[in-house]
């Protein structure tokens, strides 16, 4: 008789099933993914039966499919009293899959489980992952609290992410029954469980004393109940001996060192007195290093060498200095910048526009908006509309890089950096190439905002194509050069206007006019320096007939 069938002439004996579930000993695993991230839509999906010393292979099943489980985590199942059906899965001996279904009143399978201390069923909720570059976030504030109820759609707490303060929304309906990661953690891993819901309220009391299991990978499974401990393995112990300290050896390599025989009691006065083996014949058995050995070092006049270390402590001592936490937002920042000089071939092209025509434009324009009630427009509202132009007329530069092809989009759309308290943002302008200068400004205006609060939204700042810095207007800087933004293959830095002295027409006659330096940084893998020039050249047409920009 195959095993399923034995499990359905058993279902029979529903009022004893308790004792069934003790003889047969059926253990449901539950499995986490590698990336340690509970879903939370994922049913129960592996089963394994142990049947008098038989023990078939634990799979997990996808989609029709067996594979090998890996990293399980054993629980017990709970009991309920509620009415279900079960299927049960068996392995043949060519991998082929047999279902068998057998209804109980008490066994009550959940996506939640309870684990061997008698927890009810409950929901572990691990750290999302809010944008594609984030591996950890920190915990702003909870806007939930232990014992609240709560609803799909509502905002449990809010997340600092690598680009933002993100809120996290509830998916199902039950109660918080215990908050793991409090208000202001930081630096927990994605899917490390942060919280914990039930379905019933008079579960919440149960959870008091609740710990997920320590390491990521199990962020799921409750501390204590996990299944049977694995195999022991049989280690070869070497005899306990006196645990030998740490030695400088400015002299020799600690290789050499590891390889001198020196008793416990002289290592002990060679650390306090700063000696090198190196420098010391042993006179003990096979050379072996005694106290002896180094009281003759010591009275041979040789000074002790801790003169750098001194030195090295006085100095730290004699500084003045703050340090200052680093959050999750500057960290990603300085990281991606870092990877983006480091693997990506940077070139720099400097153009001077006049700006002249732009300037008297502008005030024309600004007065209609003050009329109308529209927002000002700004000359780097000017520039995001010619670098946007700019960007369609040589679409080479509206591309990045991929190790197989390069890929060029067909929307135009351009970041904007903003410089804030919390860090770096930048926001994106889509299809600033079919807007115009005042819903650009207007954007531009609530996007900053946004990025001031540390509201914006992952749709706020994601999907751009290329990238515009601006130091000039706010803060005076002349010229730079900025780094490229990954995955884009350029990014335009823009300088002050200043008014310079030009030639007249006559040989003694000369005029003033204001002058604007941008400088592009390109990705040399996706455009080439005539491709870079032709996108200044265009930038520096629409800037200085910026009435080409309004047709």
């Amino acid at each position: 008789m195959s095993y399923a069938s034995h499990l359905i002439n058993h279902s029979r004996k529903l009022k004893n099933s308790p004792n069934l579930l003790q003889h047969q000993r059926v253990l449901l695993v539950r499995w986490f993914s590698n990336d340690a991230q509970p879903s939370t839509n994922r049913s129960l999906g592996i089963c394994k039966t142990q049947f008098h010393g038989y023990e078939p292979s634990t799979r997990q099943i996808v989609s029709g499919s067996a594979k090998p489980a890996a990293n399980c985590t054993k629980f017990s199942f709970g009991i309920q009293k509620r009415n279900m059906s079960m299927t049960t899965t068996k392995f043949g001996a060519d991998g082929s899959l047999f279902h068998s279904n057998f209804s109980s009143s008490q066994v009550h399978p959940r996506r939640c489980y309870s684990s061997d201390s008698d927890l009810p069923p409950h929901q572990e909720i691990g750290m999302p992952s809010l944008s594609p570059t984030m591996t950890e976030g920190n915990i702003a504030r909870w806007l939930k609290k232990e014992g609240d109820k709560v609803s799909p759609g509502e905002v449990l707490c809010e997340i600092e992410t690598d680009k933002a303060t993100v809120e996290m929304e509830c998916m199902e309906e039950g109660y918080v029954a215990k908050i793991i990661r409090g208000d202001g953690e930081k630096e927990i891993k994605v899917g490390e469980v942060i919280a914990i819901t039930v379905e019933d309220e008079e579960d919440i009391p149960k959870f008091k004393d609740y710990q997920p299991s320590s390491s990521v990978a199990g962020a799921g499974a409750p501390k204590g109940s996990s299944g049977p401990p694995p195999p022991k393995k049989e280690v070869l112990e070497e005899p306990a001996r006196e645990p030998e300290p740490k030695v400088s050896r400015p002299s020799a390599p600690p290789s050499s060192e590891d390889r001198i025989l020196a008793s416990p009691l002289a290592r002990k006065l060679a650390e306090e007195k700063n000696v090198s083996f190196s420098s010391i014949k042993g006179t003990g058995p096979e050379g072996l290093i005694v106290k002896a050995d180094i009281d003759d070092y010591l009275a041979s006049g040789v000074k002790e060498v801790s003169a750098s270390s001194k030195a090295k402590v006085t100095t730290d001592a004699a500084l003045d200095y703050t340090d200052i936490p680093v959050s999750q937002i500057r960290k990603v920042t300085a990281s991606r910048l870092l990877l983006s000089k480091q693997t990506i071939p940077h070139y720099y092209l400097t153009v001077d526009s006049c700006v002249d025509k732009l300037m008297n434009l502008r005030a024309k324009l600004n007065s209609l908006q003050e009329v109308s009630g529209g927002p000002r427009i700004s000359v780097n509202d000017f520039v995001i509309k010619a670098a946007a132009l700019s960007l369609r007329k040589v679409p080479q530069c509206n591309s990045s890089w991929t190790d197989d092809y390069i890929r060029q989009y067909h929307n135009v759309n351009v970041n904007v950096a903003v410089q804030t308290d919390h860090g770096l943002f930048v926001p994106v302008i889509r299809d600033a190439d079919k807007k115009g200068l005042s819903q650009i400004a207007e954007e531009v205006k609530q996007l900053a905002k946004k990025a001031k609060e540390n509201s914006l939204k992952p749709q706020d700042y994601e999907g751009g194509t290329f990238t515009v810095s601006n130091l000039g207007g706010p803060f005076g800087v002349k010229q730079f050069c900025a780094i490229i933004n990954p995955p884009q293959s350029g990014i335009l830095a823009v300088g002050s206007a200043e008014k310079r002295v030009i030639p007249g027409s006559g040989s003694e006659e000369f005029n003033f006019a204001s002058f604007m330096s941008v400088t592009l940084s390109c990705d040399h893998r996706v455009i080439d320096g005539a491709i870079g020039a032709e996108w200044l050249k265009a930038f520096k047409g629409y800037i200085e007939n910026p009435e080409s920009m309004l047709l």
